[in-house]
């Protein structure tokens, strides 16, 4: 598993009494509502500061300076790492209204009805569940080190021989892989397989059903509602 990135006191100092270009900008605290704690400097320019959400990345990197510096625009001539992904659906206060949500209908197609039909799976399920994950976003990365499309942990991936989780064909057929176990273990239960995806399965077979946590309420929920918008097309 990727760890989590850890930013040290000192390094955290740094950011707080350290000089700083202009161009960098001051950094701002921001408290996700999962807990995670970030120091960013990005949108300081009249822009609220945030975190990586939806296809947005956060990048931190070295300016020519030495500067420690963050933007959401890849560094083209500096070694960056990708500090923050959220998952496009977990959030319970999300303020996106997914029955009139853009879809990403001609995104990977070929590889996903590819994938739907390898492991007998309904093509718009698989779309819903990039969608949710990570906003067809073949890039993301999260806190915890899950990757890609469908936010493949290193360990899942590696189970599921997915090489390299960031390459969409790998991902797509290794989540599909995944997602048609979920649906196996769990007699073909589209909600109980997705809360297992965002949760795990042993969570959900400790609860017997759908876990009370807003994140994967919320998740499965706006799966279902994904999805079925994906077969509407």
């Amino acid at each position: 598993m990727l760890p989590s990135k850890i930013f040290f006191p000192a390094l955290i100092t740094l950011f707080i009494i350290g000089p700083l270009s202009a161009h960098a900008g001051s950094v701002k605290k921001i408290v996700h509502p999962d807990g995670t704690v970030e120091f960013t400097n990005v949108g300081t320019s009249g822009q609220k500061a945030r975190g990586s959400s939806k296809d947005e990345i956060v990048y931190r990197y070295q300016d020519r300076d030495g500067v420690v510096s963050y933007s959401g625009v890849r560094p083209a001539d500096a070694d960056y790492e990708v500090i923050r992904f959220q998952c496009y659906a977990c959030d319970p206060d999300s303020p996106v209204d997914w029955h009139n949500t853009p879809l990403f209908a001609n995104r990977f197609t070929d590889i996903i009805n590819a994938a739907a039909n390898r492991f007998d799976l309904d093509p718009a399920l698989v779309q819903a569940v990039i969608h949710a994950e990570s906003a067809f976003n073949p890039a993301a990365v999260s806190p915890k080190g899950a990757q890609g499309l469908m936010q493949l942990m290193p360990a899942t991936a590696r189970e599921l021989n997915v090489a390299n989780a960031l390459d969409a064909r790998q991902n797509i057929l290794g989540g599909a892989n995944y997602l048609a176990r979920m649906l196996q273990r769990f007699d073909g239960d589209t909600s109980l397989a997705t809360a297992a995806y965002n949760a795990g399965p042993g969570t959900v077979g400790r609860y017997g059903g759908i876990p009370p946590y807003a994140e994967t309420k919320a998740y499965v929920k706006r799966v279902s509602i994904l999805r079925d918008r994906y077969a509407s097309l």
